[in-house]
């Protein structure tokens, strides 16, 4: 039955991939990318890894795609100017890149497969609360330090905005 249901969420993601390829439409590309998202997901959630299959959904299928299209209806959808003859043939490109890189994946993958499944117990390292300890006793200064950069970038981007802005209205 596991295996089932990872054959249909590989089949998911790889047509949420396929999809982002495909699509000329800029909101279709960020659906298909959310489709892809929400698959890998489940699979860390069938993975035993919970924490990671919510941190996927809030931040990536939340976070990202929403960005992604706040972008695109920001510079109104219309991608075919940026889409120059130089580029004419590099989605062909990229689906082939593509294809070569799953075949090399599928065959790594098939060799070196273990013939039975390990041994699961519970997740001691991998937990919600060990995480949460590790991250706030262990690790708190590289935390601290990467939120004071991520602010730091936060505001930098507002106040490129403000400046640009006001330099239109003059």
């Amino acid at each position: 039955m596991q295996l089932l249901l990872f054959a249909g969420l590989a089949l998911f993601a790889l047509l949420g991939a396929a999809g982002v390829l495909i699509s000329r439409n800029p909101v279709h590309s960020a659906l298909a990318l959310l489709i892809n998202f929400a698959a890998f997901a489940v699979m860390f959630i069938m993975l035993g890894a919970q924490f990671l299959g919510v941190v996927q959904v809030i931040v990536y299928a939340g976070a990202i795609v929403v960005l992604f299209l706040f972008v695109v209806m920001l510079i109104g959808g219309n991608i075919g100017s940026i889409m120059s003859g130089s580029r004419r043939y590099g989605r062909l490109l990229a689906m082939v890149l593509m294809a070569v890189f799953m075949l090399a994946m599928v065959l790594g993958l098939a060799a070196n497969l273990p013939m039975s499944a390990p041994a699961t117990g519970a997740p001691s390292s991998g937990s919600v609360q060990a995480i949460g300890s590790q991250l706030y006793t262990t690790y708190v200064l590289p935390f601290e330090l990467a939120s004071m950069l991520l602010l730091a970038g936060m505001l930098g981007g507002v106040v490129l905005a403000r400046r640009i802005k006001s330099h239109q209205e003059e």
